[in-house]
Formats: C-alpha cells, structure tokens, sequence
C-alpha cells in the first residue's frame, strides 16, 4: 500500500510540475505581462521599472525556474520579500498571492464540504430508499425527480432561489460568516449556496446510489446470505451497501475537484468572496499571476482527493486490499 501510495504522489508531483511549466510559458510568453500590469495611461519607464521589479527581464525559462524556487525557498522583490510558498504578487491589487487565496480559502471549503454533506446524505439515501423499495411508486417518483434535477444548472437554480427565499423576506440574503465566531450564522449564511451546488449532484448520487444497490443485490455473495436465513435488513446494508461504495467513492473523489468550478458559479451567483469568485476577477482584470495561483492550487487539490480516493479504497474493500 505505501509504495503504491508513494508511486501516487511522485506522478502527482510531476503532473504539477509539468502543469505549472505549461500555464507559466503560456501567460508570460505570449504578449507582455508588464503592459498589463501596468494598466492604462502607461509609459515606457513604468513598463521598464515593472520589468525589473518582477524580473520580466530575463529569459522566460529563467522566470520559471525563479518562480519555482520561490514555491518552497521564497522569493524577494522590489515589492518586498515573498515568503514560501510564494507564487508572486497580483499585478491588480500588489498583494502576495499566496496570502490572497488564503484569506478565500475558508469560504471555499466550507461551500464544498457544505455541498458534499448535503448531496451525500440526501442524494445516497434517496438512492438506498429507492433501491430498497425497488419497482415501486416511490422507486418511480425518486427516479423522476433525480432525472428532472439532473438537468438544472447552477446559474438557472440560483437566482430562482434568491427570488424564492430571498427577495420575499423568508430568508436573508447568502453571506460568509467565521465558523470560528457563529457557527450559527455561518449555516445559515452558507444555506442556501449548499442547496444549490449540491443540487445536480444529489441527483446523480441518487441514481447511482441506486443502480450500484440493485446490481450489489443480484451478487452472489448477497444471495448466499439471504439463503443462510440473515435478515433481509442487515444484508442489504452489510453486504450490498458496502459493495456498492467502490463506484460511489471513485466518482466522489472526482467530484470533490470539480467542486471548484461550481462554486465559482455559485459564489459568483450569490456574490460570495471565495477562491471562485477571485479566479472570475482574476481572469476579468488579466491578473496573470493571481489566476496562475488560483489553477495550481486547484489543480494540486484535486490530485491530493484522487490520492486519498485511492487508499480508501482498501478499506472499503478487502479484495481491493488483496489485490
């Protein structure tokens, strides 16, 4: 298991490396970065002077090798000393970049894990129920809806919900609140953001909950428990639910990254300050640096879930662990 492990995080180091090789040639290559940090009414001398504060004066291949270092040994610029891990400053607001996602982070891992929780719980019940009730009318009806669900997008639900929710008084208006300070208001802040980010999700999870569920019940080894007299309840969540987890658990893994694009949908949606809504600004304003951050920091969160996807497998089940 550790060298398999060990294996996995030395090819998730190298895809970041050879990412964040592709992106630094692609941003800094094409064009001048300076003349968009430099803004409008910009002359010759400001270009220059912001050439050297970054040190856009030397050689491409020599910026990147600069700007590695300054991942994990810090960086010094004119701007001040960049402490590791440092990924440069923002050319919008001359803020250390790092410090930047940092200070969204909170608001976006509490809308992901708000979301995962939510369509986990509803989306894998709703699927166990309808699999335990198979063929019937509440088989049918969960199907159903899970389709219709299915289908709604986030920038469509979000408003309908703002107008629902919001705009008529019944609730307050989506904000961030430190979990730290109100555990309370940052629930109820958070409501309905997680509604909605989790709602396409709730509805594949159901189905898939489902079908896994009915296919589990046709193994052998769950046929063999019901003949030796095991009560119908407990073989359907001893044996077939935790049989049925190894799909459900890989597609989770992928999902927990894909997170990050819908809550730059949702935070832009409900004008929420995360790590999704900076990505947005970054991208409007040619921030290069700060989108440049906020893609490998993604990008190292995701090969971080499929990891530990990975070595959760064997505790889910013994044959992977065999195997």
């Amino acid at each position: 298991m550790l060298p398999f492990l060990l294996r996995r995080t030395i090819g998730a180091v190298v895809i970041l490396v050879l990412l964040s090789a592709f992106t630094f040639f692609v941003f800094f290559s094409v064009g001048d970065p300076a003349l968009m940090a430099c803004g409008k009414n910009c002359t010759a001398d400001n270009v220059a002077l912001i050439h050297k504060n970054l040190g856009l004066d030397q050689p491409v291949p020599v910026q990147y090798w600069h700007f590695l270092v300054g991942i994990f040994a810090g960086r010094d610029f004119t701007l001040g000393h960049c402490s590791a891990p440092c990924f440069g400053y923002s050319f919008a607001t001359k803020q250390d970049i790092w410090s930047t996602m940092m200070d969204r982070l909170p608001l976006t891992v509490s809308l992901a894990i708000g979301a995962t929780v939510v369509f986990l719980l509803i989306g894998l019940g709703a699927g166990l129920l309808a699999a335990w009730k198979r063929g019937s009318v509440l088989d049918k009806t969960v199907t159903g809806i899970s389709m219709v669900l299915s289908s709604v997008q986030i920038y469509i639900l979000g408003p309908i919900v703002l107008g629902i929710l919001v705009y008529s008084g019944i609730m307050e208006a989506p904000q961030y609140v430190n979990f730290t300070s109100d555990p309370v208001g940052w629930f109820m802040g958070l409501l309905i953001p997680w509604l909605v980010l989790s709602t396409i999700y709730t509805a594949q999870y159901t189905r898939m909950a489902r079908s896994t569920m009915v296919e589990q019940l046709q193994e052998e080894h769950v046929r063999t428990a019901k003949a030796k007299g095991m009560p119908g309840r407990y073989v359907f969540l001893r044996y077939a639910w935790r049989g049925s987890l190894i799909p459900i658990v890989t597609i989770l893994g992928v999902d927990l990254g894909s997170l990050l694009g819908g809550a730059m949908i949702t935070e832009f949606t409900f004008q929420l300050a995360g790590l999704g809504r900076l990505a947005v600004d970054s991208v409007t304003t040619l921030d290069l640096p700060m989108v440049m951050g906020v893609m490998l920091f993604s990008a190292a969160m995701i090969l971080i879930f499929n990891i530990i996807v990975d070595a959760t497998y064997a505790f889910i089940d013994p044959r992977v662990r065999l195997s």
